[in-house]
């Protein structure tokens, strides 16, 4: 197996910049991904995302690399929280969304596995973990962003 990007895409009944909204703010992400999210949604900042509990140290950096609205969002992270976000210590993430007939299609792509000083069965691990992480997160955001519509 190549380990080195991860693809999915998926179709979300809504504008791209609802879409790209619900992918850039910490407000929206925390919805559907991390259990917690600070950062500015501007490229150069900063900043770190929580899976789990930030005392018990289940934070990783977060750097936002990119933002084109309302067509492109992506960002560092994995790096240890405080550290800059650079090839070797953290994945890139990117989100190229799509107009469509009723929708917009979002792209997402991981990369810089293979970039990370990892030993063959530690990369095997986190691969697949991210895979499977996707697997999950990515379907949630859709029924958020509808969720979202009809609060609206």
């Amino acid at each position: 197996m190549e380990h080195e990007r991860i693809e999915r895409e998926i179709f979300i009944e809504a504008s791209p910049e609802i879409v790209f909204d619900v992918v850039s703010s910490p407000e929206h992400l925390r919805q559907w991904w991390p259990d917690d999210a600070e950062y500015e949604p501007t490229p150069g900042s900063n900043g770190r995302i929580v899976f789990g509990d930030a005392d018990a140290g289940d934070a990783t950096g977060f750097a936002v690399m990119d933002a084109q609205p309302p067509r492109l969002f992506s960002f560092r992270w994995t790096q240890p929280v405080g550290t800059a976000a650079e090839v070797g210590d953290s994945l890139l993430v990117t989100f190229e969304l799509t107009p469509t007939a009723g929708g917009t299609r979002l792209r997402m792509t991981e990369t810089g596995f293979r970039d990370m000083s990892w030993d063959a069965a530690t990369l095997e691990t986190q691969y697949a973990e991210h895979e499977h992480g996707w697997d999950y997160f990515l379907p949630r955001l859709a029924p958020y962003v509808a969720r979202l519509a009809a609060r609206s």
